[in-house]
């Protein structure tokens, strides 16, 4: 009796430790995987759009990989020849952008003070971000028309119209004011459902990025032994004849509907300042 129990407790000391230890080396590997992204963004601009399209999907895939993210999506995709894609996605962590840049590279709308991170902020802006500041209402017709000329241009974009991360438990109202721009254009409205699941398969609440900073998010998903990502891809929203309201209430009625959770609907329609993250 008195030699079992110091075995177990060095038995349990070891596991703690290599667990410490792996958590160094996928964040080491993280490190490393940042730099390159950060040489890569360099020339990143000057390439085509099929090499940064490339480039986009390798990087994604390779932070998730790192993370011991696996992906899965269901639905059908946009074709390659489907021009003027818009993307709305329900938000639920910093990693859902690495989760659509890795099934289908596309530009994003993140708030203004993103472009001042360290890092982030230079990787963001080297691969044409959009950036929009939500303290001014008026910024909002700007930004509608610059996601109008990146649709307009053939390349997709991603929007997360509620405006901040929910916990994958429920999700928030979907503003209408980025959504001028899919009317404008006569886009193709594609409303994707994300959710995180843990070993055990239930929904992971240490992937959310709600009241916490990146560190401490990064943190929690190295913790996870694993995770699952999925993403559903709902059938194309044809934004002709339609105003923005009515493609909000539709895409956040599709996403419920895909995450088997009641819709938020609030009847103000205040603009968006989007996104959370």
């Amino acid at each position: 009796m008195n030699q079992t129990i110091p075995l177990l407790f060095i038995t349990y000391t070891m596991k703690k430790t290599t667990s410490g230890l792996v958590r160094i080396i996928r964040f080491t590997f993280l490190i490393l995987h940042v730099v390159s992204g950060i040489i890569q963004s360099i020339v990143y601009p000057y390439l085509s759009h099929s090499t940064q399209h490339r480039m986009m999907k390798s990087w994604a895939n390779g932070i998730l990989k790192i993370l011991r993210i696996k992906v899965h999506y269901t639905g059908q995709l946009p074709s390659q020849n489907t021009q003027q894609v818009l993307f709305v996605a329900n938000h639920v962590s910093w990693l859902d952008i690495c989760l659509i840049m890795a099934v289908s590279p596309t530009q994003f709308v993140a708030k203004s003070e993103i472009r001042n991170w360290p890092v982030i902020g230079f990787l963001c802006r080297r691969v044409g971000t959009l950036f929009i500041e939500r303290a001014k209402r008026s910024d909002t017709m700007r930004i509608n028309q610059e996601i109008g000329n990146v649709l307009t241009a053939g390349k997709r974009v991603c929007i997360f119209p509620e405006g901040a991360t929910s916990d994958g438990l429920r999700i928030h109202h979907f503003h209408a004011s980025l959504l001028q721009s899919a009317v404008n254009t006569h886009a193709f409205l594609y409303p994707v459902a994300i959710r995180y699941l843990d070993s055990t398969g239930n929904i992971c609440l240490d992937a959310a990025y709600t009241d916490t900073s990146i560190l401490a998010s990064l943190r929690k998903i190295l913790n996870q032994s694993c995770l699952e990502a999925i993403l559903n891809f709902n059938d194309a929203i044809l934004c002709e004849g339609k105003n923005r309201r009515e493609l909000a209430r539709l895409s956040e009625q599709a996403v419920a509907s895909s995450l088997s959770l009641s819709t938020y609907h609030n009847e103000s329609e205040k603009p968006s300042y989007l996104p959370g993250v």
